[in-house]
């Protein structure tokens, strides 16, 4: 090692140090958080969360754990072709005790923009393919399952709940590579969905767009939910879509705060194309 190279590796080898002891304040900030949580029955938990300086920010967290061994059979979908709706009238109609926003969709002219099927009916095909739809969500009564699209046939499977949506953030425990864009990188309230190793189905929203919340980058929900435990997760639809459902939690059942009316309340929900629920 030569003079000139030594101050240049001492300070990479600081700021390395200076990443990895951020990452591990976040980390532990999450694993150790003192959740607010409600029993809403038995074998589903919502949990809500707020963080002064989680990744240098504030954060508003909220999600729902579903255990799937006693509830797999009562997940499903709702989606309409034409018609968008808020989240809380999907839920609504669909009799549903949790629900979350879904998958991308036409604000314009309505519909999904990717491919959903809901009871063995294919509501809406892919209008125009891109890089983000990666990632499927299959569900029927034996599996509840997140993989990449292109492990499977989907257009062909007999699976009677399908939606496709992303990024894939994990696979079986491995996060995915994410591409360099701004979608990625900017911070956005965001949805997910994941599946723990011992079965748990999360349905996960982080607010965002207001001092109180600055919403995430897809790397940052990517840890999120691997320090929660996830061992599959996708994205789907963010930003003023971003709605948690739970029924007789609040006055309009949602606990997020959706940021399409700008204000950090419950009132600001956009009308979406579908959401995934669990049927009371």
């Amino acid at each position: 090692m030569n003079k000139k190279t030594a101050p240049i590796l001492l300070i990479f080898v600081f700021f390395s140090q200076l990443l990895t002891f951020g990452q591990s304040t976040d980390s532990i900030a999450v694993v150790s958080k003192e959740w607010k949580i409600k029993s809403i029955k038995k074998g589903i938990t919502w949990k809500q969360g707020h963080f002064d300086k989680l990744f240098e920010s504030p954060q508003e967290i909220n999600l729902v754990e579903i255990d799937l061994k006693k509830y797999r059979k009562k997940i499903r979908l709702a989606a309409d072709p034409k018609e968008l709706k808020k989240t809380s009238q999907f839920a609504t109609e669909a009799n549903a005790l949790i629900a979350i926003n879904g998958g991308f969709f036409d604000m314009k002219n309505g519909g999904s923009w990717d491919y959903v099927k809901v009871d063995n009916k294919v509501i809406d095909t892919t209008k125009k393919r891109t890089d983000r739809a990666n990632a499927i969500l299959l569900i029927n009564k034996r599996a509840i399952n997140i993989q990449p699209d292109s492990s499977i046939d989907y257009k062909q499977s007999q699976v009677p709940h399908i939606l496709l949506s992303g990024p894939l953030l994990i696979h079986e425990g491995k996060d995915a590579t994410l591409a360099n864009n701004p979608f990625n990188n900017n911070r956005h309230p965001r949805s997910a969905v994941a599946i723990t190793a011992d079965q748990k189905l999360i349905f996960f929203v982080v607010d965002g767009r207001n001092s109180l919340a600055a919403g995430m980058n897809l790397s940052e929900l990517t840890k999120t939910l691997r320090w929660l435990g996830a061992k599959n997760v996708m994205n789907v639809d963010g930003g003023g879509s971003s709605t948690l459902y739970v029924q007789g939690a609040t006055e309009n059942s949602i606990v997020n705060h959706p940021s399409d009316n700008k204000q950090f309340d419950h009132e600001g929900q956009r009308s979406v194309a579908n959401i995934i629920y669990l049927k009371k």
